[in-house]
């Protein structure tokens, strides 16, 4: 690539129609700086280009291609079931449509937990092959030669401390934690363990908002918070639970946004009744022969062609039609 047309990554044009502005990228720099100035930060999961779009044009800072989407997208009971070529799929359909946000995509089940080798080099496809900017994993300290190698890798990532879904059976369910003073201490510890591995922000879930504040305080990198309390450098929601498209019971820390199921079915209920009632498509969302090829088609030889079986001796006026 020449120099002379290396595009800046600190900042993008607009796409919208007729648009000049500049929006500048984020990156986590740009997260670090919001933390300092004690701006909140913004994220939230997308696993697709339209919603990634979306996400991106509203300014969101951190778009995660979160595992969940096995529950949410899939319809599994879990995050377990995922898999790498599934996660690297969505991963590279949100990619093509962010443009602003920071690119961060869920290391599933299974893909980091067996040899630290073996999540480098799983976390390597994200980058490399599907366009993230980055990886999050679940975990404490344990987590941290993992952490090490990532960065030594070059590959930021993000850690997930507290409920964490892949732990799901160990913890006998998703249940808040941290709620006990030794509880809360390991939380506490394993979030200043993995800041001093390299990781470059740590996803806080569902613990009391009195743990969340005092690892937030205690850590140079941002802290993301979803069932942690407002305490938190910044928030994190599943979509689909935003706008009421996850067909269960909302977590007690989901706030909807809006209701896309009912407008969904709304819409889907009256596309059905429009085609049995043979009011979709009218005559205005119909094409049309033009007028001489029309007058063609009336004709009583070409109509009787069109009848008849067609044999070498009639094709002549279908071609000529």
């Amino acid at each position: 690539m020449s120099i002379t047309n290396f595009r800046s990554a600190d900042a993008v044009s607009d796409r919208s129609a007729g648009a000049q502005a500049v929006t500048p990228k984020k990156t986590f720099q740009t997260l670090q700086e919001k933390k300092q100035a004690g701006r909140p930060i913004t994220a939230l999961t997308a696993y697709d280009y339209s919603t990634a779009r979306l996400v991106d044009e509203a300014g969101v800072d951190m778009i995660l291609v979160g595992d969940s989407l096995a529950m949410v997208v899939m319809g599994y009971d879990s995050t377990l079931p995922v898999t790498m070529d599934e996660m690297l799929h969505h991963t590279r359909a949100v990619r093509r449509a962010v443009r602003h946000g920071i690119v961060v995509a869920d290391m599933p089940y299974g893909s980091y937990h067996v040899s630290v080798a073996g999540g480098v080099a799983n976390a390597a496809r994200f980058i490399k092959e599907a366009g993230a900017e980055a990886v999050k994993v679940e975990g404490g300290a344990a987590r941290c030669e993992l952490v090490e190698r990532l960065r030594d890798a070059e590959i930021p990532v993000v850690c997930h401390l507290g409920l964490t879904p892949q732990a799901v059976h160990r913890m006998g369910g998703y249940k808040v934690q941290g709620k006990t003073l030794a509880a809360a201490e390991e939380l506490a510890r394993d979030a200043r363990m993995l800041e001093a591995a390299g990781a470059v922000a740590i996803v806080l879930e569902g613990m009391p908002r009195e743990v969340a504040a005092i690892i937030t305080s205690q850590l140079q990198i941002p802290t993301i918070g979803i069932g942690a309390g407002p305490d938190c450098d910044g928030q994190i929601l599943v979509f689909h639970d935003l706008v009421n498209l996850s067909f269960s019971r909302p977590a007690k820390f989901v706030r909807q946004y809006g209701d896309a199921a009912a407008l969904f079915r709304t819409a889907i209920e009256g596309y059905v009744q429009d085609v049995e009632e043979r009011s979709f498509p009218d005559e205005s969302e119909s094409y049309h022969l033009s007028k001489e090829v029309t007058d063609v088609l009336k004709a009583q030889e070409v109509t009787d062609a069109l009848r008849a079986p067609v044999t070498a001796s009639k094709t002549h006026l279908i071609r000529k039609a």
